[in-house]
């Protein structure tokens, strides 16, 4: 696979070109951007400490080089700023701005901080500035569209630096003055040049080269492209491509006129190759990607894709797998290529087939983990080996690397309105893939907005099951970010949906939801109120296990409320329950709370009596944990009795079981701690 040192909006080429890959021209703008950092900003020269980061801004059109400078000037002050370089995108691809709650989600992941799943834009730029409230960062923020957008994101830390990559100035942003980029001087643009063709075609006619260098305005990006088109053709002189560029001088850019000229002179499949790769998702390809778009296979889609990274037309995502960008200077004019040489339902065809092959892909990235299933074996046996992955390791870095591109293909299939039903299923198949390698909570933030698109698809084909699904999800995802108020708006909506699809289990997980949302907010009289409501429609379709679990939750809200008649009663219910299923782990916990209830009530002999018994059963259950907490809950009581031989036997019982169960090596604090913990550890799930 071709390594590219920066991508073709910049001057540096792919390492195949080019050995030592050193970048080119720019002296000027590095040494005034390296000053620009320690200049003194208005506040300074008014005596006040700066209150953000110095914004550097580098300001150019596409395929002027700009992001290859940010990078150089990154690399170049590292050093300066220990807490590394933090890189994301501000527009996508056809030039659409990246939502500033996104981007602040990336950096925060970026940064190892926690993202709040679902938070609002605001939150999330709130949490990112706390976050590098006290290190020495810098932010490398690209394409970005508008001010806004920079603004939201810096840091209040002047000891930080945001690079900023624009068209255009940032106005609205204090204290920035833009380094604006023109073309490359001759002398780089004709070194860039020979830097494809070898020296000896430039030194046989260097007149030729600086011609071509001109006519390319000494645009970074036209300069690769000039190169490139020369390489595949060793037998062509310098000469020959500038002539035809005169000739034809025409009114497109000539970046735009060259990636033309290039794809006209490719091989038909890698025209089509090349032109159908504006429909990658967020500029992402792959083997799969391309094979899928263009009908042919993996391997040939992978030679084709090194071919156009050696010569320009796209640059390598380094990384153990292969994956390649478009280049944003380039994506427009290939999805000119694609609308002019393709029909609209040959487009339409070719995202079909890109999505049921990214769907398959994360079928089989699930099933690799589910490998003790006879089932999934059977099912992995049945996939073509292109799709198959050899180890679950290789499919979570798989799932890892293509996140952003899974990510946006669901975005694009949803938005495209047109492949619904392709669009439910890599949905779901996402979801499974996310939660079976990284599980719920580490994948929240994507699982949050995937809940979201199935929710617009849902509402849009007016599918209210699914949309109850969707509610349920958000809110569940809602509740545990402790945003409950927001949790049971949406559990009620996916009540009203259930009801409307006639869904007794969307209508019965509702109810429950709407309780656990009251009982968060310590609403006990109406979280009872809704987990009887609940439990009514578990009893009526008979199913009992779900039955005895209400019981419980119905004993904990009058808990809360200090109503302990009534929560003994359900605790009992609970346990009858629990037993008549033969759920000895259940019943050992259902007692350990009944007994609880019964020490709050006053009732001593009948808790200690219940305790005992909740043992018992924690015994049969093999259950080390609910045992020794219970022991330590019989030593309180007996202390409290005045029987202090019988609390240290409870009490020593307790902490054997745990030196038992901790992990060899654990010092006595700790288990001193989980001793404190577990006390607590018997509440009903």
């Amino acid at each position: 696979m071709t390594d590219q040192v920066v991508d073709p909006n910049g001057v540096r080429l792919p390492q195949d070109a080019h050995p030592d890959g050193r970048f080119l021209g720019r002296t000027r703008e590095l040494k005034e951007l390296r000053a620009d950092i320690e200049r003194a900003g208005l506040d300074t020269l008014s005596g006040r400490k700066a209150p953000r980061a110095r914004v550097l801004l580098i300001a150019g059109r596409p395929g002027s080089g700009r992001s290859a400078l940010a990078e150089e000037l990154v690399r170049q002050v590292a050093g300066d700023y220990p807490d590394g370089v933090l890189r994301t995108r501000l527009g996508e691809p056809d030039g659409t701005p990246v939502p500033v709650g996104r981007a602040a989600r990336d950096l925060l992941d970026a940064l190892g901080e926690p993202a709040p799943a679902g938070a609002p834009e605001d939150e999330l730029a709130e949490a990112l500035r706390t976050a590098l409230a006290e290190r020495r960062a810098v932010l490398l923020l690209d394409d970005a569209a508008d001010a806004e957008q920079v603004d939201a994101l810096l840091p209040d830390n002047p000891d930080c630096l945001a690079v900023a990559v624009s068209s255009g100035p940032l106005t609205g942003i204090a204290d920035v003055r833009p380094c604006t980029l023109g073309g490359l001087d001759t002398k780089s643009g004709v070194e860039l040049l020979s830097r494809f063709t070898g020296s000896v075609r430039i030194t046989v006619d260097p007149r030729a080269a600086e011609r071509l260098a001109e006519q390319c305005q000494g645009q970074p990006a036209a300069l690769v492209l000039a190169g490139g088109w020369l390489a595949a053709r060793p037998k062509a002189a310098v000469a020959d491509l500038a002539k035809q560029l005169h000739t034809d001088p025409g009114t497109a850019p000539v970046t735009a006129r060259l990636l033309r000229l290039v794809h006209d002179a490719l091989p038909q499949t890698a025209a089509r190759t090349l032109r159908l790769l504006a429909l990658a998702p967020a500029g992402l390809a792959d083997p799969h990607t391309a094979a899928a778009l263009t009908g042919c296979s993996v391997e040939a889609a992978h030679t084709t894709l090194d071919e156009f990274a050696a010569h320009g037309l796209l640059h390598s995502v380094g990384s153990s797998l292969p994956q390649y960008r478009v280049p944003g200077c380039l994506h427009h004019e290939l999805r000119r290529l694609a609308e002019d040489h393709e029909r609209p339902a040959e487009l339409q065809l070719a995202r079909a087939r890109m999505l049921e092959r990214t769907v398959r892909l994360l079928q089989s990235c699930r099933a690799i983990t589910e490998t003790d299933s006879p089932e999934s074996r059977e099912k992995l046996a049945a996939l073509p080996r292109p799709l198959r992955f050899p180890t679950p390791r290789a499919a979570a870095d798989w799932l890892r690397l293509r996140r952003p591109a899974l990510l946006a293909a669901a975005r694009l299939a949803v938005a495209d309105g047109e492949l619904d039903t392709l669009a439910r299923r890599l949905m779901s198949q996402l979801v499974r893939a996310l939660v079976a390698h990284f599980g719920t909570r580490a994948a929240a933030s994507d699982l949050h907005d995937i809940h979201h698109l199935v929710l617009d698809v849902a509402e849009r084909r007016n599918l209210p099951r699914e949309r109850a699904a969707a509610l349920l999800n958000l809110g569940d995802l809602d509740a545990r970010t402790g945003r409950t108020t927001e949790a049971l708006a949406r559990y009620r909506a996916a009540l009203d949906a259930g009801r409307e699809a006639n869904d007794p289990y969307a209508t019965g997980r509702a109810m429950e939801s709407v309780g656990g949302a009251h009982l968060d907010l310590g609403d006990y009289d109406r979280a009872a109120d809704w987990y009887g409501r609940a439990l009514a429609e578990r009893l009526a379709r008979d199913e009992r296990p779900e039955a005895a679990r209400l019981y419980g939750r119905i004993g904990a809200a009058h808990t809360y409320a200090g109503r302990y008649g009534e929560a003994m009663r359900n605790w009992r219910a609970a346990v009858a329950g629990h037993r008549r299923d033969g759920d000895v782990a259940a019943q050992a916990r259902a007692l350990s709370e009944l007994g609880r209830v019964q020490e709050y009530a006053g009732r001593l002999e009948e808790s200690l009596r219940t305790c005992r018994e909740a043992v018992e059963w924690a015994r049969r259950a093999e259950d080390t944990r609910l045992q020794a907490a219970l022991h330590l809950r019989l030593a309180d009581s007996y202390e409290r009795l005045g029987d202090p031989a019988s609390a240290a036997l409870h009490r020593s019982t307790a902490e054997r079981m745990l030196a038992e169960e901790a992990p060899e090596g654990d010092s006595e604090a700790e288990h001193g701690a989980n001793a404190c913990e577990i006390r607590s550890a018997s509440a009903e799930d």
